[in-house]
This record gives C-alpha cells, structure tokens and sequence, in this order.
C-alpha cells in the first residue's frame, strides 16, 4: 500500500507494517491506522498515520536507554488488543525532539503497546513516579553507560 508520510514522502509499505489503534493515541483520537517504519536513524521508528501525512510520531524501545523500565498496565487494559503476556508486546516510548536542539525526551508515561500477532495497538497509561513523559534520551544512555 502507498502512504503519503511525514518523513519521506509517497512510499510504498508493505501491509504487515499497518498498525490498527482502535481507540486511536491520546490527542488524536480519530486516527486509527498508522505504519511502523524505520527512521533514517536507529534506534528510532516512525508511526505515521494512513490518513494524514502530517500526524506520525517518532518512537524509540524504552528498555534501550532504561533496561528497568516497567510497564504495570492492568491486564484487563490490553485485553482489547489481545495481549496476553508480555511476549506478544512490542513496546515504544513516543520521542519529543524540540526544535531548540535542547534535550530529545522520551515519554514513558504513555507507552505504545502493540500486539505482534494481529497489529493492533494502544496507549497506555503508567502511574508509577518513576515514569514520566519527559526522559533525556541522552542523559539516561550516558547514566547507564551506553552512549
């Protein structure tokens, strides 16, 4: 399928990238279809809508920068998406990259949950302290050795 994108244009996709957000992501509800594709840069992902070329996100794996990073979602939350252990998630943090050139942050507050069998994904909402939605990518790398 061809799917105008935020980053790279007109681009053909191939359909098991299609990503189904039934309740859509917080703030853009009404946006239900998104693709996952590489970035330019690893280790970073694009999710950009199927239907507006202007709403994609750029996602990171939190357990890269926070190897502790814990996901304490009810499991009755992921039901709806299918997940029935931790096996079957994909998890993203959504990255802000100010324009300022100040810190790139991830958010782990509101992680992006996606089942790797059917494709459909969520939002999720993480109320431990610890996690909140503005990680210094850099910092957290640096702190845990691995810049």
């Amino acid at each position: 399928m061809k799917v105008n994108t935020k980053a790279f244009g007109l681009v053909e996709v191939d359909d098991r990238q299609k990503i189904t957000f039934p309740e859509g992501l917080y703030g853009f509800e009404e946006y239900n279809e998104y693709v996952l594709m590489d970035a330019e840069h690893q280790p970073f992902f694009w999710l950009q809508s199927v239907k507006d070329r202007d709403i994609a996100f750029v996602l990171i794996n939190p357990f890269l920068f926070r190897p502790d990073y814990e996901v304490n979602i009810a499991n009755e939350e992921l039901e709806d998406i299918g997940v029935t252990s931790p096996e079957k998630a994909l998890i993203f943090a959504i990255v802000t990259i100010p324009p300022d050139g100040s810190a790139m942050t991830a958010n782990l507050q509101g992680p992006i949950i996606i089942n790797r069998d059917n494709m459909t994904g969520k939002q999720g909402i993480v109320s431990d302290v610890r996690w909140n939605t503005r990680h210094d990518i850099i910092a957290e790398l640096n702190k845990a050795g691995k810049s």
